[in-house]
């Protein structure tokens, strides 16, 4: 949906997602640190009214590095509420609220607005990304919610700039993983000299300035995998994001990360690494 205003100066943006799982289940994955850590990006939260968040974005930052903000709802597991403080220079604070919706079949409708007051459009593009932004994200949550749910933890998450359009990236990235030509359903794995990536591959998505594919991962652990290219403001970056479930995921993001930061670099920069 476009961007909606209205004559109090509130401007916003809304989406509607049906997810797998309880009330409880979906509640957890969306309004707790180790919840959206496990789909989206290093996140913690104080679990109350008042409380802090905290959105911590590293080397997979699309602008502000952290963003902090506070919890201003908190009724689980029905409706939790924030607002972001940093979210974007000198950008009014923006509101994210999000409603749990349960449905028969252990399935929920999830609602998520995100407002802000301002009677200025500065921030309008910025405000419109985060519902274009969001469904990749909310494809993982899909995955992990079905296969993972409540289980520990932990990602990689690595980016690089490079020379060209996102498209010459998208080329580099999935003719260096095997991934070019894949469709969904297909089982791929990385040649030598890559990080190990072998799995399904469970979406594929390409707008015009955005490129991403998606694989359901059986090595080098249980996961998700999320490689992709992007226009950032005129920047034409490269990003991976991998998320590993179960006992052993933090000791294999510790392992892994290095491997993908080295070898993004040295595929869409140039550099020479060691795989």
């Amino acid at each position: 949906m476009p961007l909606k205003k209205d004559n109090s100066g509130r401007r916003w943006v809304e989406m509607e997602f049906l997810v797998p799982g309880t009330p409880e289940q979906v509640w957890q994955a969306i309004a707790t640190g180790p919840g959206m850590s496990a789909w989206f990006t290093s996140v913690t939260v104080d679990e109350r009214e008042g409380g802090a968040i905290t959105f911590d974005f590293g080397d997979a930052n699309c602008g502000q590095d952290v963003s902090t903000g506070k919890v201003t709802v908190w009724n689980p597991p029905e409706r939790f509420a924030y607002e972001e403080y940093n979210w974007s220079g000198d950008a009014p604070p923006v509101g994210t609220e999000v409603t749990v919706t349960g449905r028969s079949g252990d399935s929920c409708v999830v609602r998520m607005v995100h407002s802000l007051f301002t009677e200025r459009d500065d921030w309008d593009d910025e405000l419109e990304s985060f519902e274009t932004g969001w469904p990749g994200f909310f494809e993982v949550l899909r995955v992990y919610l079905r296969h993972f749910a409540g289980r520990p933890s932990a990602a990689v998450h690595a980016m690089s700039g490079a020379p060209g359009g996102d498209a010459e990236i998208w080329a580099k990235l999935t003719s260096g993983l095997n991934l070019a030509g894949a469709n969904v359903g297909d089982r791929c794995q990385s040649p030598s000299g890559a990080p190990r990536l072998a799995g399904t591959v469970e979406r594929i998505h390409q707008t015009a300035i955005m490129r991403e594919i998606m694989l359901r991962l059986d090595e080098p652990h249980e996961g998700v995998a999320v490689i992709g290219s992007c226009d950032m403001g005129g920047e034409a970056r490269g990003m991976a994001s991998i998320f590993f479930y179960g006992p052993q995921a933090s000791d294999t993001a510790a392992a892994e990360q290095k491997k993908w930061t080295d070898w993004m670099r040295g595929v869409l920069e140039g550099d020479t690494v060691a795989p």
